[in-house]
């Protein structure tokens, strides 16, 4: 990684990060966060060298990973950091956690729909045997001042309305098909929370993500939005697969980070929050501000065909709950965020 990358990604920490103060409170802390050398557990990482080095403060990381060489060899900056104990174990089959940790960020698992439609079984069992093996690892720990549970914005089904999502909302469901196998998992795995905190009392919040962008999200993701800068960067043609009227929103990555941390702070347990951005964005529009942002004249076309939909997709969340109980907020605007994300992509690359 160039230091010109890793330069924009200290900035893109500082810009989010509006109140180390507020974090204050995990100093000499120990977090564990399962699925830390993902993409969320990179940023979290990041997060947590910035308030450590510009915050005075001591936090300790565990990341839990199934591939600690991969890590190592993407980020050896995060890797080689003092506070940073890599631990290599599926989280399925925990059977024992470091006894100083104090808090735990459950965000094993990918979200990446190939996975799960090659390998239902498989998605189900990491995410309900999973859950239930950390949270079993979890209840013997002595000094565990709370849990974030990171669900999906996908256990809330399928959205035909205008409406933004709440934490309460109830789409249209469709458990009896092998390629909902996530979405079912996630749903099961909040019930094996809800279970563990009623009747063993352990201190959990769950947070329901959407749709991220930001450095070290891979652009070969079958998302639209890291398809098109992909597409872009290569030189285009950027191409619209499906719907263009489909609406999504973006939470940038530094700024997810930043919120998860104050989920570990502020969070109430037994609370659930959307963690995303309510800004929401059609597909069309948002080739067309990549295609702006790289080469005016690159090409933008649609394979859709030409048939006329019944409805649109609509996933962007209601924010108010965490951005108002939390105190949180968007800090990068979604051209922000594609131009960012294309220039440590470019970065990357050139190095």
């Amino acid at each position: 990684m160039s230091l010109a990358a890793n330069k924009i990604v200290l900035e893109d920490c500082k810009k989010a990060c509006t109140d180390i103060e507020c974090l204050s409170i995990l100093n000499n802390q120990s977090i564990l966060i399962t699925g830390g050398t993902g993409f969320m557990g990179k940023w979290i990482t990041e997060m947590v060298s910035y308030i450590n080095e510009n915050g005075n403060l001591n936090v300790k990381l565990y990341l839990l990973g199934r591939d600690i060489d991969k890590f190592k060899e993407e980020v050896p900056h995060l890797a080689k950091k003092s506070f940073v104990t890599l631990i290599e174990q599926d989280v399925r089959y925990l059977h024992g956690l470091p006894e100083d940790i104090n808090y735990i960020i459950h965000a094993a698992g990918s979200p990446d729909n190939r996975e799960h439609i090659s390998h239902p079984l498989r998605t189900i069992e990491t995410f309900y045997k999973g859950t239930q093996s950390l949270l079993d690892a979890s209840s013997r720990i002595s000094n565990l001042k709370k849990i974030i549970h990171i669900s999906s914005h996908q256990i809330y089904g399928k959205n035909e309305s205008e409406l933004l999502i709440d934490e309460n909302f109830a789409g249209i469901l469709e458990p009896l098909t092998s390629s909902n196998c996530y979405a079912e998992s996630k749903r099961i795995s909040e019930t094996v929370c809800s279970y563990y905190r009623n009747y063993l009392k352990l201190p959990i919040v769950i947070l329901r993500p959407f749709a991220f962008i930001g450095p070290y999200q891979d652009l070969e993701k079958p998302w639209a939005i890291n398809n098109f800068i992909r597409d872009g960067i290569l030189g285009g043609p950027i191409r619209i697969l499906g719907n263009g009227l489909t609406e999504r929103s973006y939470l940038y990555a530094s700024d997810m980070a930043f919120w998860i941390l104050k989920s570990l702070v502020n969070g109430a347990v037994g609370e659930t929050y959307n963690l995303g951005s309510s800004h929401s964005i059609s597909l069309d529009q948002l080739a067309v501000t990549i295609q702006q942002q790289i080469d005016s004249k690159m090409e933008v076309f649609s394979k859709s065909s030409k048939e006329k939909y019944s409805s649109i997709s609509k996933l962007v969340p209601n924010t108010n709950k965490i951005t108002k109980k939390l105190n949180v907020k968007e800090n990068f605007n979604i051209s922000e965020a594609i131009n960012r994300t294309i220039l440590w992509n470019q970065l990357k690359r050139n190095n």
